[in-house]
């Protein structure tokens, strides 16, 4: 037998991560020991983590930052926690392979200690769920898991590996050597191109068009299309708004940025997508949140939507004109079929006065000397001191919120991402995006309410040199909350802070007691100097900023019935 066929699964698994260019796995014990092993031999990083949703949420942030799929695992009694923390990556379409153990098949439907049936608990949040029961199997399916992870729409995957810590697979001999398909090294790895007659229809509508507008959504920032969404944007004159997940896509303060549309959104972007009469998605799948619950625009509007997976065009506004293909290669095919126009000079003075006036009406609050300090403030002082190469993280909830309608994103070497909806979610994300990103600097920006969840997780950080900062906007409470608590009470006694009010605790100081850097932040004045020293201390760093708990985050604009 050739040495090439005396292959290990350990040797086996551990080559084809690297060879995929995988250099940290994400993970809490105990699963692949004996690949663990191998995988020090080859430079991979084994971070192990203090919870497997951390886990998971590492490997995602990692994803999204490098392009390159993200792995996390646990044993087999920690896969319903792994599950639980792929929603997000799920949601925002990040390429995550999750490795789990599983009894053997004796074992199963046997009462077997801490064994439930996986399967069903990753099939909503993975686009391809198997199990591996023969060593055989392996060569086969990991190939395939980094295909399916990278292509396409991306998203995560999940291989559930027979024996607990997959020790069946891991002792298992005379595998060949891994074959790793290049292509799928990361997203995307096709760039496939629309029909032409498609983008002729969609040329043709934004010809007519008198108010038209682009919707940059997450897609654009998967599909590299940044430069070919804002050179589309400056040949036909045409404002741009972006998603969430799409925000960073456009400079925020070029002269066609409207700024982030939908129920995380300014005014101001809402009201140009409800004014327009040609609305064009990029990579954006026209959810709930983007559209402001379908709002904004109403339906009825015309639509153009670019898209490479055929199943979202028309999802959620009918009639609309649908592209198939990459973004990228989609925008410049669509640029291309476009001769080069001023744009409607109404139609921009009308978008840019927008602009300026929701400019003019966060200025205050922006500049607020207030103490408690005001979370605008915070954002402000991010926006003047965020590194031109900087990536920023942002959690859910408000903290979501005052990002996007607040932080400034202003150079194109900036990266921005954030929760897709689950809270905590930020902090080992970051830490997952200094890991694919290390020469960067990274930026976590979250509440208590968020931070609490993985806070041990600063000790891992610790542990591995992962020097992000995080600043948390500490108010002691889940804020968002309390105006509907309030209204649920009414003049009923009781006690309704017990619905919403934490204990004061500082997280510099845990910061402090755990060997990393922190600072509590009670002035306005120190904002900048603190993250600035958290930014160059050469540790993971908490800029802890006390904050009022009835600072409220701008109300999305709703079209009047």
């Amino acid at each position: 037998m050739s040495e090439q066929l005396q292959v290990t699964g350990a040797r086996f698994v551990a080559e084809c991560l690297a060879r995929y260019g995988v250099t940290h796995l994400f993970y809490v014990d105990a699963i692949l020991r004996r690949a663990m092993v191998d995988m020090e031999a080859l430079g991979i990083r084994r971070v192990v983590t203090h919870s497997e949703k951390a886990a998971a949420y590492m490997a995602d942030g990692y994803a999204r930052v490098s392009g390159r799929a993200g792995v996390c695992a646990a044993q087999s009694v920690g896969a319903a926690n792994l599950a639980a923390g792929l929603q997000d990556a799920w949601l925002a379409c990040a390429p995550v392979v999750a490795l789990t153990g599983k009894k053997p098949p004796m074992f199963q439907h046997r009462n077997a200690y801490q064994e439930i049936d996986h399967w069903p608990m990753f099939q909503p949040v993975t686009k391809y769920n198997v199990d591996v029961v023969e060593p055989k199997q392996l060569p086969h399916l990991m190939r395939e898991a980094f295909r399916v992870a990278t292509t396409g729409r991306p998203g995560p995957v999940h291989l559930d590996l027979v024996g607990r810590e997959a020790r069946e697979l891991e002792v298992a001999t005379g595998l060949p050597a891994p074959i790793v398909e290049g292509r799928y090294l990361s997203v995307p790895p096709f760039r496939p191109a629309p029909d032409p007659s498609s983008i002729a229809e969609a040329a043709d509508a934004i010809r007519q068009a008198q108010r038209p507008i682009l919707v940059a959504g997450g897609g654009v920032r998967i599909s590299g299309a940044a430069a070919a969404l804002v050179a589309l944007a400056e040949r036909c004159g045409i404002p741009v708004a972006t998603s969430v997940n799409g925000k960073g896509t456009i400079d925020e303060t070029h002269a066609l940025s409207v700024g982030v549309v939908g129920s995380y959104s300014a005014w101001c972007a809402n009201r140009a997508v409800h004014e327009a009469d040609l609305v064009i998605y990029v990579g954006s799948a026209t959810g709930d949140q983007t559209t402001h619950n379908w709002q904004v625009p109403a339906v009825g509007t015309r639509v153009v939507q670019l898209d490479i997976d055929p199943a979202e065009l028309g999802r959620s506004y009918p009639g609309t004109i649908g592209v198939v293909g990459d973004a990228r290669v989609s925008l410049e095919a669509l640029t291309q079929a476009l001769t080069p126009s001023e744009g409607n000079v109404e139609w921009l003075a009308r978008t840019r006065q927008l602009v300026a006036d929701c400019e003019a009406e966060y200025a205050p609050r922006r500049a607020s000397g207030e103490s408690p300090i005001r979370p605008e403030r915070i954002c402000q002082e991010l926006t003047t001191l965020l590194p031109d190469d900087a990536i920023l993280v942002s959690d859910t909830g408000y903290s979501a919120i005052w990002v996007a309608t607040m932080v400034k994103l202003r150079s194109p070497r900036q990266t921005f991402i954030r929760a897709a909806g689950s809270l905590g979610w930020g902090f080992p994300a970051a830490l997952g995006a200094k890991c694919a990103a290390p020469d960067r600097p990274v930026i976590c920006f979250t509440g208590d309410g968020g931070f609490w969840y993985h806070f041990a997780e600063l000790e891992t950080a610790r542990r591995h040199g992962i020097n992000t900062v995080t600043v948390v906007n500490n108010n002691n409470g889940f804020s968002q909350g309390i105006p509907d608590v309030m209204r649920q009470y009414g003049d009923r006694p009781g006690n309704p802070e017990e619905l919403w009010r934490f204990e004061d605790v500082s997280f510099a100081q845990l910061a402090r007691d755990m060997g990393c850097w922190g600072e509590r932040v009670e002035s306005p004045d120190r904002i900048a100097p603190a993250i600035a020293e958290a930014l160059a201390c050469g540790k993971p760093a908490v800029v802890e900023v006390m904050t009022h708990v009835s600072a409220r985050a701008p109300d999305p604009w709703t079209p009047p019935a």
